[in-house]
């Protein structure tokens, strides 16, 4: 079950120092974890030089430092939201043109210092670049053994299918996953996400999506919402203050107490369990934290257990 984890590496290298860092990447790996997913402008905003990159030169230090572990990790990482301008985002995200892909790719692989990534994602969908000239840019990636596969995050269901289209009537690799905000709670509808990007939650059009297409992976971010189900410093965002809210916490109270387990590892045993299947990124920033998770992975819902989750509205 360790391969449905993944590690969230966003804050390593700013908010979480090298030290701290580097025992969860160890642990994780000890524990059997494979994917460590960040993004080439992890993380800007809590970095004085308003740009990022600390995030993947960190992991590139710890790959270095560790003989042979870059054969038992894979890694994620993205393009499209590095601010070409520090402190304006997101007017001058860089985008997705071919040229800033390729520049993208490259600056990722020199401060993780690999010859290659197993997961390359268009981080934001971008309306007014180029679906064919985006494609080719990222099927050339593909091609010359740069990347191994290829994902979209914060995509409308709709844009992910014309770039898959595109890409298929091109006769290059499309996009095989996604990656949006999903939890076990779920916001009042049609609102917009005060903490995600507009398009960043995975809703029933995205799953329906996948559902029909085998070759399309979910992978979800923020999937314990920050710590709002278990510490009291975290409040819930506003899209979460409804009635429905309060039903969905009362059946995870209940599915908690008859396990044993915590809220955030009942929501973990949720998506990975799901159909389709969930790959939740859990950013911790301790070693304990991480441990909560990779617990997490050994849960095995009951179907009734899953039936009053479900049911909960």
């Amino acid at each position: 079950m360790m391969d449905h984890l993944v590690l969230g590496a966003m804050m390593f290298g700013t908010t979480t120092d090298e030290e701290r860092a580097f025992a969860i990447l160890d642990r994780f790996v000890d524990a059997g974890g494979r994917w460590i997913d960040t993004a080439n402008c992890y993380a800007f905003w809590a970095d004085p030089s308003g740009f990022g990159g600390q995030s993947e030169a960190l992991l590139g230090r710890w790959l270095a430092s560790r003989p042979g572990v870059r054969d038992r990790v894979a890694i994620s990482t993205k393009v499209g939201c590095e601010p070409l301008e520090a402190g304006r985002f997101p007017e001058t995200a860089e985008g997705l043109a071919p040229q800033t892909i390729k520049n993208g790719i490259e600056g990722s692989l020199r401060r993780l210092g690999t010859d290659r990534v197993e997961m390359y994602w268009a981080h934001k969908d971008f309306r007014r670049t180029d679906v064919d000239e985006t494609v080719a840019a990222f099927g050339e990636l593909v091609a010359a053994g740069l990347v191994d596969r290829l994902g979209c995050s914060n995509f409308a269901a709709w844009r992910l299918e014309r770039f898959r289209r595109a890409a298929a009537d091109a006769g290059v690799p499309g996009f095989t996953a996604v990656q949006q905000h999903h939890t076990y709670l779920h916001p009042r509808p049609d609102t917009r996400p005060t903490v995600v990007h507009r398009f960043g939650f995975l809703n029933d059009e995205l799953v329906s999506y996948v559902e029909s297409h085998d070759d399309v992976a979910i992978w979800s971010y923020t999937p314990l919402l920050s710590g709002a189900y278990t510490r009291a410093d975290k409040p819930l965002a506003p899209e979460y203050a409804h009635p429905g809210t309060t039903r969905r916490l009362a059946a995870l109270d209940a599915v908690a107490a008859e396990t044993g387990a915590t809220r955030n590892q009942v929501v973990l045993a949720w998506l990975t369990g799901a159909r389709p299947a969930v790959a939740p990124i859990v950013g911790p920033s301790t070693v304990a934290q991480l441990d909560e998770a990779i617990e997490a992975m050994s849960l095995s819902l009951t179907a009734a257990q899953r039936s009053l989750l479900d049911s909960a509205a």
